[in-house]
């Protein structure tokens, strides 16, 4: 009986054993899972960044590292954002090869309007998406979308001008895309001014059609083609975008190619003058006496002690038309940038930036230099005649019987050359 006590006793204590050590190993199996766990999930955003920044280095990821705070995307010192030259003229520059290309597509961004949609109306060539705008005594970082986002929480910024405004929109809802969808809320009867939230960031973003600032009664359709003369109040600010103005905290503005349309002349609502009406008993005025009064008219309103908002002046945008004008056949067919050197601005465009830089110095000089800033693309664009959409405003042009096309050698196509404004403009923001 002793002796099978002691073996019962003995096999009991086997099986303790054997129960521990299996007791053990499963705990250590469940703390091994554990860590594996905890570590793959702190560590997995930190993995995905890394990657998509290696594979793709100009682009951002969809989402941030998890406890990146908008403090933690802006420089130690805002106006340290340039390398080189304490004084650095960002608008003086050159365009070089950029190998990597666009920072979207056309299909990846839905907010591109058909006209200005070259690759997908059937554009061959695409060599002007790989060129960057390049400061000649700085470098200009690429626009970075996530650190815009942060810096514009609650706040707002409208583009107030004509088509090339709403062209500069679009790249820049483009871009933004890639971190944030835009949620469009308003939009006028004719699509022209419109607005968009980014409900993450409460920032708001809207463009307003207004091509003269001024008031003016337009007759004209969507193809560009007029059905009487414009009327327009040289003494009298459009109330399309002045009963908004106090709403925004920044602003671009802009003229340009409108103030060469026919046009009657009007101050104290009576007729003092008209461009290329051809009326006998209306005198001719040149075209550059509206647009001085009108750029006058609106600084001076923006200058005023009044005012708040922080605005930027952007210049005039050449065209490249060549052997015609957008109604007489004229063209743009360049493949690549010109250098500096290889094209002079023409005497219409020569005009405009005068007026546009005589009336802002004139604006910067009452307020000091503060609230306002130029935005000076005339240059920069006059380099890029390969950057329109011209025969590829529209799907497809030469296919089927079409023998006559309308080339479009103002806008920008998207991508395109225009992207590059958004990268000044963030350079700007950082170093008001």
């Amino acid at each position: 009986m002793k002796k099978m006590k002691l073996a019962i006793n003995n096999t009991q204590i086997l099986l303790n054993q054997k129960q521990n050590q299996a007791l053990l190993k499963t705990a250590i199996c469940l703390l091994l899972i554990g860590l594996a766990y905890r570590f793959y999930f702190s560590n997995s955003f930190i993995f995905s960044y890394v990657n998509i920044v290696a594979d793709d280095h100009h682009k951002l990821p969809l989402s941030p590292p998890p406890n990146v705070t908008c403090s933690d995307r802006f420089p130690v010192n805002n106006t340290g954002i340039h390398q080189g030259k304490a004084e650095c003229d960002i608008f003086a520059g050159e365009w070089v090869r950029d190998p990597t290309g666009p920072r979207y597509t056309n299909s990846s961004c839905n907010t591109i309007e058909p006209h200005q949609n070259c690759m997908m109306n059937g554009r061959p060539d695409s060599d002007y998406i790989y060129w960057r705008w390049s400061p000649f005594d700085c470098d200009l970082p690429a626009f970075d979308p996530e650190l815009f986002l942060c810096y514009m929480r609650d706040k707002s910024m409208a583009f107030i001008g004509d088509s090339i405004s709403r062209n500069h929109v679009q790249s820049l809802l483009c871009i933004l895309s890639q971190v944030g969808d835009a949620i469009e809320v308003y939009h006028d009867e004719e699509y022209r001014s419109k607005r968009w939230f980014f409900e993450s960031y409460n920032f708001t973003l809207s463009v307003i059609w207004s091509p003269f600032l001024l008031k003016a009664n337009i007759f004209e359709e969507n193809d560009g083609h007029s059905s009487g003369a414009i009327k327009l109040h040289l003494d009298k600010l459009d109330s399309v975008w002045v009963n908004e103005f106090s709403n925004f905290n920044y602003i671009f503005i802009s003229g340009g190619k409108w103030f060469l349309k026919t046009a009657i002349y009007y101050e104290n609502n009576t007729i003092i003058g008209c461009h290329n009406c051809n009326k006998e008993n209306i005198p001719e005025t040149e075209f550059h006496h509206a647009y001085q009064k009108a750029l006058r008219t609106t600084l001076g309103f923006i200058t005023n002690p009044s005012q708040k908002v922080y605005t930027f002046f952007r210049t005039t945008t050449p065209d490249h038309f060549e052997n015609g004008e957008w109604n007489t056949g004229g063209y743009c067919n360049r493949t690549g940038p010109f250098k500096n050197g290889e094209v002079n601005m023409t005497d219409i465009d020569m005009i405009m930036r005068d007026v546009e830089l005589e009336e802002f110095e004139n604006a910067k000089g009452v307020v000091n230099g503060s609230g306002l800033r130029l935005f000076d693309t005339t240059r920069l664009s006059l380099l890029r005649p390969d950057g329109h959409p011209g025969p590829y405003r529209g799907f497809h042009p030469f296919d089927g019987n079409n023998v006559k096309v309308q080339n479009d050698c103002l806008h920008w196509c998207l991508p395109g050359p225009i992207d590059s404004w958004n990268d000044l403009m963030m350079s700007l923001l950082l170093n008001v």
